[in-house]
């Protein structure tokens, strides 16, 4: 005989719900996770010309950014910060490429007007450390760019070259303590002024060098290559301050035309003018 008890509804399996809940939240790490690393490897350029301009207060600025965070293009101004008056541009346009690496970060960068070939920075990060290695590169920058930085750049208006040279240039910086290794010399090459009637007034070198061990206190040596208006002088650098003892003063014949110059670079004494900073 037939049972009369019906049976008993198959029962649906349970084990469905959480494999889907599971699957739908791996895929939604999986796009959230592909849409930060799309956004950090095309991370528009303006974003770095932002970070510049903040870090800088202003005064260095990338205007007109193209490309990305890790390879792009700016044209390159100097601006005394808020307010400034006279901002000066760079001619053509600054590039860059920024690679990460397992210590930190690889940064190159070539200026169209300045340079003939790219120039390199690498960054290392560590606990409490900072490390830059630049690499050895030789370029040629307009004097008159520094104009744009606000006094006394402004008020001398110089016109010329600077020549600048890095030979195995190495800064560590420890729990706020830098030590530097290498040289690097600016030359600045027929320097003038509408400070004064004499054009060129010379040409200087500025030195810059550590040691081979690395050494807390780099030298620094100012010196005249050529020219009727002499500088000359010596510092260091002490932590993040400059101490630096010089002079200035004119060929003989020419101290008449330097002699307004010679009173606003320093403290007169007789036909020299002594400069100090820090």
């Amino acid at each position: 005989m037939p049972s009369l008890h019906p049976a008993p509804p198959a029962r649906h399996s349970r084990t469905a719900g959480p494999d889907v809940r599971a699957a739908w939240r791996h895929a939604v790490w999986g796009a959230l996770l592909g849409m930060v690393v799309a956004m950090t490897a095309w991370a528009p350029a303006r974003w770095l010309a932002w970070g510049v301009n903040q870090v800088s207060q202003g005064q260095v600025q990338w205007l007109n950014p193209r490309g990305t965070v890790w390879q792009g293009s700016a044209q390159l101004v100097l601006s005394g910060g808020a307010g400034s008056r006279d901002p000066q541009a760079l001619p053509g346009r600054l590039h860059w490429t920024l690679s990460p690496t397992w210590r930190g970060v690889q940064l190159g960068w070539y200026a169209d007007c300045c340079m003939a070939q790219a120039a390199s920075v690498q960054v290392g990060l560590g606990w409490n450390t900072l490390q830059l290695h630049v690499g050895d590169h030789d370029s040629v920058w307009p004097a008159a760019l520094l104009a744009g930085l606000g006094a006394p750049w402004n008020t001398l208006q110089a016109d010329g070259q600077l020549q600048l040279t890095t030979r195995s240039v190495q800064l560590h910086w420890a729990q706020g303590r830098l030590r530097m290794q290498g040289q690097a010399l600016l030359d600045v090459r027929d320097l003038s002024s509408r400070l004064s009637p004499v054009k060129p007034m010379g040409s200087y070198r500025i030195d810059l060098s550590g040691t081979t061990q690395g050494t807390p206190t780099p030298s620094l040596q100012l010196s005249t290559l050529q020219g009727p208006l002499m500088l000359s002088g010596q510092g260091q650098w002490v932590g993040e301050r400059l101490r630096f003892t010089g002079e200035a003063s004119a060929q003989p014949g020419h101290e008449a035309a330097f002699d307004n110059l010679l009173n606003i670079l320093g403290r007169r004494q007789g036909v020299r003018s002594l400069l100090s900073l820090g």
